[in-house]
């Protein structure tokens, strides 16, 4: 094992993920720091919230891109082949979209954090590139979660559990290797741990509603 490109290829898929193109389009679009809106992050759904859903739709699909991009870089520079290879690259570009280096802020305590998305379009991205039919399934199945479940968080956690889904339920029947299976649950508890507050606010049943359920109750 090429130990040397291994690494290099974890460490150019955060890179790649950590690209904030919600930060950028929005601050090209309208001038303001996506940061200062709504819930902060970077992903699509505060990019429509910022700027409209040109922009939130352009955000989320360079996202996608992310979790595909890697998965590609993967085979292509680690010409041996390595299943772990294959979902830690995108499993390190959802890292970097969620906690960007190129988002580094102080907090009124002093410390630093990075600032980023929620992950769900990368990790979309990444099942995407592992293979290209679960992408649109997992993509169809999210929608329909967001409109009769009204909630953007549940959405991007169900992605993450589609992709352990589709790919357990694939390995099973001997098409994939299992590994392809972790990607699913590793990219879940980044997803969840991006989404704490988000979680929190579900429990009060404060969460914002979107949808069906949005329209119903008004």
């Amino acid at each position: 094992m090429d130990l040397l490109t291994f690494f290099g290829v974890i460490v150019l898929s955060y890179i790649i993920g950590a690209i904030p193109f919600g930060f950028i389009i929005v601050k090209l679009k309208t001038g303001n720091d996506i940061r200062d809106i709504q819930s902060g992050r970077t992903g699509g759904t505060n990019a429509m919230r910022a700027a409209g859903l040109g922009v939130g739709l352009s955000t989320a699909l360079l996202d996608i891109g992310k979790g595909t991009v890697t998965v590609w870089l993967a085979r292509t520079m680690y010409l041996d082949g390595s299943h772990w290879l294959e979902i830690l690259a995108p499993v390190f570009a959802i890292i970097g979209h969620n906690y960007s280096i190129f988002l580094i802020q102080r907090r009124p305590d002093g410390k630093f954090r990075l600032a980023g998305g929620a992950g769900g379009a990368t990790c979309l991205g990444g099942s995407l590139g592992l293979w290209w039919p679960s992408g649109i399934v997992i993509f169809i199945i999210a929608v329909l979660i967001f409109y009769f479940v009204g909630y953007a968080s549940v959405t991007t956690m169900s992605v993450a559990f589609l992709s352990t889904l589709v790919f357990g339920v694939g390995a099973a029947m001997g098409y994939f290797p299992w590994t392809y299976a972790y990607f699913g649950l590793l990219a879940g508890f980044l997803l969840v741990w991006s989404l704490k507050p988000n979680i929190v606010r579900l429990k009060e049943g404060t969460e914002r509603l979107h949808g069906f359920r949005a329209r119903k109750k008004e």
